[in-house]
């Protein structure tokens, strides 16, 4: 006859598949510029971007995600729009975790009572103090579980490479605040490095080159869709332009100008050269039984910045390696973080500590 501490051991085991069933875990990508949340069996629940609007005298939120994006520039003095998170990490703790709250609930639909297990997938090189706000964001966010895994991987994982197998996968993962190029074999990163160059940086600096070259003021979505429709890294099979709208610095009033593909493509060189160098660095510490892999499979581009016209081109033309974007750029890193949900043994060996 089992002993009764035996019965009520095995009794709960028992109970936890049951218990997984209704706290719905997630899978989140925590990102600079949106973050995105996976719960299990109902796919992608949320895409929204990072942003909280809050009361600056009662730190009220007033809004969160896209209904916060779409007051930016457009709010009185009373109400700020907040982006918490700065080149991939937490600039504002509070605002984090009210951000994180809003987006556990609204997967959960308003279940209050929730509490899921989470994996949080972070940027390479996070400081641990940086780990611990995110991991204590979420635990105040009512999460049971906090599991954070490096973006690398999951980007890695996402986009369908053998991670788990001894050879050479390069992951070069461009978000809106950093780039991840990592070195993978056998479920462990070899080489890994995290730029703080990436989307954001690329919006900016067309911010700047508009208004050094034509004196105009535009904002960051507006340098977005620049960036989106006729940004590139080398020369278009077709030349583009494009009309944009601004402040003019030197009237004051808004004037509308036209500009063209290499225009931008020399406002976005010096991002662009910064993510080639990164690759070239990683192909030198590369060792040599791995380089064999990478110069016979290249390397992967993940994240929302693979979407940059003729990138690819221009990192091939560089390196000399096979280069493919991934087949859902914007989406590996949390589609790879899901796949843990499922996977805890894999899990257990890409955590980080």
């Amino acid at each position: 006859m089992r002993p009764a501490w035996e019965t009520i051991r095995i009794s709960l085991q028992n109970l936890r598949p049951l218990a997984s069933l209704f706290s719905e875990d997630l899978a989140i990508d925590l990102g600079t510029v949106n973050t995105r949340v996976y719960a299990r069996g109902r796919g992608i629940v949320v895409n929204e971007p990072s942003a909280v609007a809050l009361e600056e005298s009662t730190g009220e939120v007033r809004a969160v995600g896209k209904e916060a994006r779409e007051m930016v520039g457009r709010t009185p003095s009373k109400i700020s729009v907040i982006k918490p998170l700065r080149d991939g990490v937490i600039a504002d703790f509070k605002v984090t975790e009210k951000m994180l709250t809003y987006f556990i609930q609204k997967a959960h639909q308003r279940r209050t009572l929730v509490h899921p297990r989470v994996i949080i997938s972070v940027p390479s090189e996070i400081t641990q103090v940086e780990r611990r706000a995110v991991t204590d964001s979420a635990y105040r966010a009512k999460a049971a579980e906090v599991h954070l895994v490096e973006q690398a991987m999951m980007a890695a994982i996402g986009a369908g490479m053998p991670v788990t197998r001894p050879a050479g996968n390069l992951v070069v993962d461009i978000g809106g605040g950093t780039t991840d190029v990592a070195l993978i074999s056998m479920s462990g990163i070899v080489y890994s490095r995290s730029l703080r160059i990436a989307g954001n940086r690329m919006d900016e600096s067309i911010m700047n080159y508009v208004k050094r070259k034509y004196n105009l003021l535009i904002g960051e979505r507006m340098a977005e869709r620049i960036k989106i429709e006729i940004g590139s890294a080398t020369t278009l099979d077709k030349p583009a332009t494009m009309e944009i709208k601004g402040r003019s610095l030197i009237e004051g009033i808004p004037k509308t100008i036209t500009v063209d593909d290499s225009e931008i493509r020399e406002a976005l060189n010096e991002s662009v050269t910064a993510i080639v160098s990164a690759i070239r660095v990683a192909l030198e510490r590369t060792p040599p039984e791995l380089s064999a892999d990478i110069s016979e499979r290249g390397l992967v581009l993940a994240g929302g910045g693979a979407l940059l016209k003729n990138l690819d081109k221009r990192i091939r033309e560089e390196t000399g390696l096979p280069v493919c974007i991934a087949d859902d750029p914007l989406y590996s890193v949390v589609l790879g973080t899901a796949k843990l949900l499922d996977d805890f043994k894999l899990l257990r060996r890409v955590a980080v500590d």
